[in-house]
């Protein structure tokens, strides 16, 4: 028998005094071959990023590995020295994390940083060589222009392509392992299908093992050869992606592949033929920057008559890629941004003739909920002072103000005692819960939710998505929902509007459009969907064939 890239045999690590349970992972066994893409699955806590890092010798102070082994190329590293992986890490082994942003220095240019990476185990080599091979690992993760790309600071880049260059990083020596941390969780869906078709293409002609980690089942029906579901720091079922996929054995497994959202859209309920709440009329926003003293300015059109209805009690999804207006949209309903033209009604208003204390009382009425909700709450206020706080401002009293934000605590399923809490003192979906009813303690008309699960494990995905569904029914919220994943815009929506470059390019119904998706560019969203036969959508060309 070949013996695998990578072996992990009855690994246990430990976590420090206090933590939630004792240890981060027990008695895990997992292999992964040569020319083989396993696919470590499992919500967050479950142990999977500390079994990445435990491959690359990257744990925590105070987390130690307390029993197994960890063979990499035949040679156990699970107790190496630092100096040992160093030797390790790159050349034997790589990693590619979730957020290239915060993997990359931002004071360094893309070429050397890569070219770090080629002299961390070559350094004799000729600095012309190194440029050499820079620029052939730019091409070869499909970047356009080596030079710009080589010259530009990590900011100027988009997110997909930041992830380009974490991998050329990675490739730099032509590592056995690479290990791949949610990769993709954060990129818009073409991006996201390109970044993975990416992995498995180099993946193919290096001959390399891949352990890829996801909490996305889309992303194993895509990539995966075999797949590996982890609980509470132990595997509860592995096999085959096809044995898995179709017939999964444990309750868990069938649990998270059973919270996946289907593509198919749902039929919507009949609307009362009331006037819209908000009107949106050839909404237009060009935003320029400067480029420099000799350069002409960058002109970046984010909304380009755009025009939308919004009735009480219904939910219109918008969706596209990054950059094609979603948030820009959201944030002028808001006033956050002001449009250059075109007209916002609400409530038959116009809110963008409204000032001062007409326009104040008018935003108590038009709450927003972000994708980051760690990011949106003050990590130093109790989380009941931080609902409550809204209503204060708008003169509520404060005795009935916190009884309040104890009554909404608890309508979005969190126990007592969490108003005394800090944000840290909760996981993910637990602090999007908060900022749902930090919305909601205003009694808002409309709600806008600006990507606020696409960061969450599917089966908290799908908690909060049935969360907002009661609480639209039972305050006649209206909803707003951005998002760049179909399957959630499917599975929330009464109607969907796609968005390409600023402006509206398909509406209308979601059970028709996901049906029969008439522009080309809705077609071309749905094919790149991970999974996208496993769990719905249209039975469309490969995501290879969409361009950057």
């Amino acid at each position: 028998m070949i013996e695998p890239v990578l072996r992990i045999t009855n690994l246990s690590v430990g976590l420090p005094r206090g933590a939630d349970r004792a240890q981060a992972v027990s008695d895990v066994s997992i292999a992964v071959g040569a020319n083989e893409i396993v696919c470590l699955v499992g919500e967050s806590g479950s142990g999977k990023s500390m079994i990445a890092h435990t491959i690359l010798g990257l744990l925590p102070p105070g987390v130690t590995v307390t029993g197994g082994a960890v063979t990499l190329r035949g040679r156990d590293i699970a107790t190496a020295s630092e100096a040992e992986m160093r030797s390790v890490r790159g050349r034997d082994a790589a990693m590619i994390f979730q957020e290239p942003l915060s993997a990359l220095n931002p004071l360094k240019r893309i070429g050397e940083q890569i070219a770090e990476a080629v002299r961390a185990h070559a350094p004799a080599t000729p600095r012309a060589a190194i440029r050499a091979q820079v620029d052939a690992l730019i091409a070869a993760v499909g970047l356009p222009d080596p030079e710009r790309i080589r010259a530009s600071f990590p900011f100027a880049l988009s997110g997909g392509q930041r992830q380009r260059v974490m991998i050329a990083i990675a490739m730099a020596n032509n590592p056995a392992l690479l290990v791949a941390d949610e990769p993709t969780t954060a990129l818009d869906v073409t991006t996201q299908a390109q970044i993975l078709a990416l992995i498995r293409r180099l993946q193919s002609e290096r001959q390399m093992g891949v352990l890829l980690i996801t909490h996305d089942f889309g992303v194993v029906a895509e990539m995966a050869d075999r797949v590996v579901v982890m609980r509470d720091g132990r595997v509860v079922e592995q096999g085959s992606a096809e044995a898995v996929l179709t017939a999964p054995r444990d309750p868990y497994t069938r649990a998270l592949i059973a919270a996946v959202p289907h593509a198919r859209g749902r039929a919507s309920p009949k609307m009362r033929a009331t006037p819209p709440l908000l009107e949106i009329e050839a909404l237009s926003k060009t935003f320029t920057t400067r480029q420099g003293w000799f350069r002409p300015a960058r002109r970046v059109v984010a909304a380009d008559a755009i025009s939308l209805t919004l009735s009480a009690g219904e939910t219109v999804a918008v969706v596209g890629e990054s950059g094609s207006g979603k948030s820009t949209l959201g944030q002028m309903i808001l006033r956050l941004a002001e449009p250059d033209s075109g007209r916002i009604r609400f409530e038959g208003r116009d809110l963008l003739a409204l000032r001062g204390e007409a326009l104040r009382v008018a935003r108590r009425r038009i709450q927003i909920v972000f994708q980051d909700p760690f990011a949106a709450l003050n990590p130093r206020q109790r989380v009941g002072e931080a609902i409550a706080r809204g209503p204060m401002a708008y003169g509520v009293p404060k005795a009935e103000a916190v009884a309040e934000a104890h009554a909404l605590l608890d309508r979005v399923g969190l126990k007592a005692g969490a108003a005394e809490r800090f944000p840290h003192e909760f996981s993910g979906g637990q602090r999007q819960r908060i900022c749902i009813a930090r919305a909601l303690a205003l009694k808002p008309r409309i709600l806008v939710a600006d990507e606020a699960v696409s960061a969450l494990d599917v089966s908290v995905q799908a908690r909060v998505l049935d969360l907002l569904a009661e609480l639209r029914a039972e305050y006649n919220l209206a909803m707003l929902f951005i998002t760049h994943d179909l399957r959630i815009a499917a599975r929330i929506a009464d109607r969907v509007a796609v968005m390409q470059q600023g402006r509206i390019v398909e509406t209308g119904p979601a059970a028709a459009l996901f049906a029969a998706p008439e522009h080309p560019y809705t077609r071309g969203l749905m094919a790149a969907m991970p999974g996208r036969r496993l769990f719905g959508g249209l039975d469309a060309p490969a995501p290879e064939a969409l361009t950057a």
